[in-house]
């Protein structure tokens, strides 16, 4: 018998990607997770706090820029 999910969940995302998710970091070793934490405070990037709902626009800016840089090389 299926149980029916009641879970929200953001666009996009359904039960079987958050559960990609926590098996990926499930089994991520302790030196790839370093790794991933120290890459997201290179040189050149910042960590933020941003309301939930604005975080498509921010996402959208970021596409926007990269793609003009990636023009622009």
């Amino acid at each position: 018998m299926n149980k029916i999910d009641r879970n929200k969940y953001p666009e996009g995302w359904n039960q079987e990607r958050v559960q990609r998710v926590i098996k990926h970091y499930e089994n991520q070793s302790e030196e790839d997770a370093i790794a991933e934490d120290e890459a997201a405070f290179e040189q050149g990037y910042t960590v933020m706090q941003v309301p939930l709902e604005l975080a498509p626009v921010v996402r959208q800016l970021i596409a926007l820029m990269e793609e003009k840089t990636s023009a622009a090389s």
